[in-house]
């Protein structure tokens, strides 16, 4: 009895480790890219020379605002993921559940050898269509895909179309990448599985899926566009004659925002709904707090960590006035000091 407390306290010090140890790159991370941001605004302010001051646009302002947000609420998040931690470990040592080294645990999760045969592709026809930039972040939802597929016991079937070219030059920066747990395929969906069996998910459709089908491979459009191509999947699917769906989202979830979800959302919301959560919970689960999602069933808010990568990724606005220059200074200074 004695031996086995003494390896569940190992297993939780060892993952501990291993979450403080991301923590804090992740700390080191944020703090050259706030130094960066602050470097570059002092540079654009010194080549005015100070003799010239411009208001910042509201659009400017509003990024601005919006970064300053971030930082300022940088180590309450930092808190609550701790919080959090603390509660799923108590959790899991009063369910029984193993601590020890996630990692060598999950090596043991594969598809292949998963209950789940729940197929779900990712189509990434449309490489042509997106900027490297919106490629980039189309290839970091597919790693989320991947990361979240992995941390469940029964991982779904997934598969990723029409891989090549730019897009596999993309993914190529991914170390590693090749000994992921994915069907990377080079052919195109309709190459691969039965016209009968493809449902393309589709926001646009009037069909909508009330319960997964596992006969059926449900496919996600690969396309990062920021509505720079609306309705393109949907007008896609009813050339070709395929079947096509739209998840649940007005029947469970009420949302403040437009209902547009990430690749990644998409699928960890059908990947939750395989585990055994309900729809809404499954939604709750996934949709950012910021898009303010409320369950239509229970009223139930969602509690999902806000630090979008979208949000990571602001820099902040070119501003030419001094108090603006002291504000980001001081922002640094107090974000230092913090760290040390």
């Amino acid at each position: 009895m004695e031996s086995s407390e003494s390896d569940d306290s190992t297993g939780i010090r060892q993952q501990t480790e291993e979450e403080t140890t991301a923590a804090n790159l992740n700390e080191d991370s944020e703090t050259c890219q706030d130094e960066e941001a602050k470097e570059k605004t002092k540079d654009l302010i010194s080549t005015n020379n100070g003799t010239e001051s411009k208001k910042l646009s509201k659009r400017q302002l509003k990024k601005f605002n919006k970064r300053k947000k971030w930082i300022d609420s940088k180590h309450e998040r930092k808190r609550r993921e701790k919080e959090k931690l603390r509660q799923r470990l108590e959790a899991k040592r009063a369910a029984g559940e193993p601590c020890g080294n996630i990692r060598k645990r999950l090596k043991e999760v594969t598809m292949a050898a998963s209950n789940c045969k729940q197929r779900v592709a990712i189509d990434m026809s449309f490489d042509d269509l997106m900027i490297e930039k919106h490629l980039s972040q189309c290839v970091k939802q597919i790693s989320r895909c991947y990361s979240a597929n992995r941390r469940v016991s029964d991982p779904m079937q997934l598969y990723v179309t029409s891989f090549e070219g730019k897009c596999e030059a993309v993914m190529a920066k991914q170390n590693g990448y090749k000994n992921w747990d994915i069907f990377f395929k080079p052919e195109f969906y309709m190459d691969i599985f039965p016209k009968e069996e493809i449902v393309y998910l589709t926001s646009e459709s009037e069909n909508v899926i009330t319960s997964l089908d596992v006969t059926k491979v449900y496919v996600i459009g690969g396309l990062v566009d920021h509505n720079g191509h609306k309705g393109l999947c949907f007008n896609l699917a009813v050339e070709k004659g395929i079947s096509h769906a739209k998840l649940p989202i007005d029947d469970f979830i009420e949302m403040k925002t437009r209902k547009v979800l990430t690749i990644d959302h998409v699928y960890r919301i059908l990947l939750g709904v395989t585990t055994g959560k309900s729809w809404e919970d499954s939604f709750l689960s996934v949709i950012p707090a910021r898009k303010g999602a409320t369950g239509k069933v229970t009223g139930t808010e969602n509690d999902v960590n806000d630090d979008s990568e979208e949000e990571k990724d602001v820099i902040l606005p070119i501003n030419q006035e001094c108090e603006i220059a002291k504000s980001v200074e001081s922002l640094g200074k107090s974000n230092e000091n913090g760290n040390s």
